[in-house]
């Protein structure tokens, strides 16, 4: 039985790994620890877990962690883990600072513990699909992607850049690189960003749109905003319109949905039947913890992911495309 314990849940996203473990028979968790007590309380009320006192305290009771703090927090607690032996799952973005990243690969490297990048739209059943269609060759050569991850305003500590490390360009444009990233293996060469604040005129982005270049020659458009109102039918989207030289395909990750409408009322109601894509991402992380197996999404994948969003804030300041840094593990 694998016993795993969450390092931080600032982020909404730990109630959905938590849930995506419940009910399995090789894992089990078995307690919380963050730095804000309120905050484990509630989770740990939640899932009826134990509330720890230190990130060490929980380290000594687990195999492995998932981290799910403020992004600035990542590296740090991932580090902890790595020194402790145990494994990672760690949320996107990986780190907010590239010398954090390279430094949390190489000590899970060589404590010889999995880490693996919180992605769970790679398990979405569309972009499966998508991905092999491609690999098919039913699209032909990819020409250009058009790509989009917008979504309401997460506010809190999202919105407060010493602790997230941005704005909506760094929380959504990782996703969009990643799954780009995957469906051509290939990777960016070139980003040229703009952002603004028009949405709710703050000091933070709340919009971002970014044209990246990548090594086999395809250029790529991200749409990557907080720009939903808070009054839409959903809380987002992730959407890729993939143009090849023999077929295009246009794919809805959650579009899993019914619109339904009442005879008599004025209400609009949006049914969703969607996959468990968090349950898939906490699968694939248990298996890798059993077998010492490298996971299929990687602590390099999340660096190269967060590499292109801090590029896309360079070239904000540059007014010019800016190549990601490169360094290697």
């Amino acid at each position: 039985m694998i016993r795993i314990g969450f390092l931080g849940v600032a982020h909404m996203h730990a109630y959905g790994y938590a849930h995506g473990l419940t009910g399995r028979t090789d894992a089990t968790l078995v307690g919380v620890f963050d730095a804000d007590p309120n905050k484990a309380s509630e989770f740990a009320s939640k899932f009826n877990l134990p509330q720890l006192a230190s990130a060490d305290a929980l380290l000594t009771e687990v195999d492995a962690v998932i981290i799910t703090s403020e992004n600035v927090h990542h590296a740090s607690l991932g580090l902890q883990a790595a020194a402790a032996g145990k494994a990672i799952l760690c949320e996107k973005p990986l780190v907010t600072k590239d010398e954090e990243g390279l430094e949390l690969i190489r000590a899970a490297k060589s404590a010889g513990v999995p880490l693996m990048t919180a992605f769970p739209c790679r398990y979405a059943p569309a972009y499966q699909r998508l991905r092999q269609r491609v690999q098919n060759g039913d699209l032909g050569a990819i020409q250009a992607i058009c790509a989009t991850n917008r979504g309401t305003c997460p506010w809190g500590w999202f919105v407060d850049p010493s602790l997230s490390g941005g704005g909506a360009m760094i929380d959504h444009v990782v996703h969009l690189t990643d799954l780009i990233r995957d469906l051509m293996s290939a990777e960016v060469t070139s980003v040229q960003a703009q952002i603004g604040n028009q949405m709710y005129q703050r000091e933070w982005d709340d919009t971002a749109m970014l044209t990246l270049e990548f090594s086999n020659g395809v250029f790529a458009t991200l749409d990557s905003s907080w720009s939903r109102p808070a009054s839409y039918k959903t809380w987002g989207d992730v959407t890729m319109n993939v143009v090849g030289d023999r077929a295009v395909a246009e794919v809805d990750l959650f579009g899993q949905e019914i619109d339904f409408y009442r005879s008599g009322e004025k209400t609009h109601v949006v049914s969703g039947f969607g996959s468990d894509c968090d349950a898939g991402l906490v699968a694939d992380f248990i298996r890798c913890v059993k077998t010492s197996e490298e996971p299929p999404v990687t602590g390099w994948d999340g660096l190269q992911a967060t590499r292109v969003a801090l590029a896309g804030y360079e070239s904000v300041k540059t007014g010019q495309p800016v190549a990601p840094l490169a360094t290697a593990v």
